[in-house]
């Protein structure tokens, strides 16, 4: 049975190999365990720096942890799965085969089962884009209705489910687009029933030179500022000393400028750094920064009933069209190493799924 590995550098854990490696199973799944096969698997970048800091380097990482199949067998102890039901989940970061393979073996406590409405590719394909929002929103920042919630970087995958998850709760959107496909992607976002009015009520092309975040916000929001801000990292210091990827990212002054009182900032920036001037002005409006890991909900057994109500809740909207994820075509196994290194050095807008 095949999977897919990265092997890291030795040089330097930023340069990696994927390869397809030959693996093994248990004959017969542990007291709490499942044996899925698999039907899909999505692909989302490696974290090296988080598996150094948690000590789970190896010398081969699986890669796919993402997967949605069909039961084949259960372990003496499962309650909650059968053979042939259908279902969905995320490998834990400590698993020790690859999401491509076959078959993987899954605590009974890492996956839900999935409707029928629901396609393999589209649950494999959202679950964690879904687990992510829910985090952000619910866990971090307590979205309500009559919230104003900004989305940065709103087109790609994580910020469509934002997007539409916000706007199920009630929230007014506004997001950023980084070009002109992906402000006529978010312009053309509409429910699925209701008024077919586009649900983001105010697309900010950052592109263009002529559009101010911080002032589109405060006149978007008569100027008390925005309610939730959701981002996928932010610029420290001047555009001239950053690069040239990260030249469209909001600076972090900007952000805590728009911020309204009592306001959250959601931040995927792990090395992000507040001065003191920062502090102050975070302080004065009674924000919080909160850091968006969503690893986080395996780390302690107390949340386990949480994530699992989060994953269901996914799959509940990805049924009833709340969630209209945005995937790639589905690609074939043999195309799975280029996929991931287009994964892997972000160059990629739509949610890549490997369907077996």
């Amino acid at each position: 049975m095949k999977g897919l590995y990265c092997k890291l550098s030795e040089s330097t854990a930023e340069e990696v190999k994927f390869v397809i490696q030959e693996t093994e199973l248990p004959s017969v799944p542990g007291s709490h365990f499942v044996k899925v096969q698999v039907k899909a698997c999505a692909l989302s970048p490696l974290d090296t720096a988080l598996l150094k800091d948690l000590k789970l380097q190896q010398d081969l990482v699986p890669v796919g942890r993402e997967i949605a199949g069909v039961v084949l067998e259960v372990g003496p102890k499962v309650t909650f799965f059968r053979p042939d039901d259908e279902v969905v989940g995320i490998l834990p970061l400590d698993a020790g085969v690859s999401g491509l393979c076959d078959v993987v073996l899954i605590h009974e406590h890492h996956v839900v089962h999935k409707t029928e409405k629901v396609s393999w590719v589209e649950a494999a394909g959202t679950i964690r884009d879904g687990l992510r929002s829910y985090t952000a929103l619910h866990a971090l920042s307590h979205v309500t209705a009559g919230n104003t919630v900004l989305v940065l970087d709103g087109a790609s995958p994580f910020g469509i489910i934002t997007i539409q998850l916000a706007h199920y709760h009630g929230a007014k959107v506004l997001s950023t687009a980084l070009s002109i496909e992906d402000n006529q992607r978010l312009e053309q976002l509409r429910p699925t029933v209701g008024v077919q009015e586009s649900i983001v009520a105010r697309v900010i092309s950052v592109w263009d030179q002529k559009s101010a975040l911080v002032d589109i916000c405060m006149e978007e929001t008569g100027g008390l500022g925005v309610d939730i801000v959701v981002d996928t990292g932010v610029r420290l210091y001047g555009a001239d000393e950053e690069s040239a990827s990260k030249k469209l990212l909001p600076h972090k002054h900007d952000i805590i400028t728009l911020l309204a009182v009592g306001g959250h900032w959601v931040t995927s920036g792990e090395g992000l750094q507040l001065d003191p001037p920062d502090s102050r002005g975070l302080y004065l409006k009674g924000a919080t920064v909160s850091f968006l890991n969503d690893e986080v909900w395996n780390a302690s057994a107390s949340c386990q009933g949480k994530y699992l109500h989060i994953l269901k809740d996914v799959v509940e909207k990805l049924s009833n069209k709340t969630f209209r994820p945005l995937l790639e075509d589905p690609v074939p196994l043999y195309e799975a190493t280029v996929s991931m290194e287009m994964v892997q050095r972000r160059r990629v807008r739509k949610r890549q799924v490997i369907q077996l």
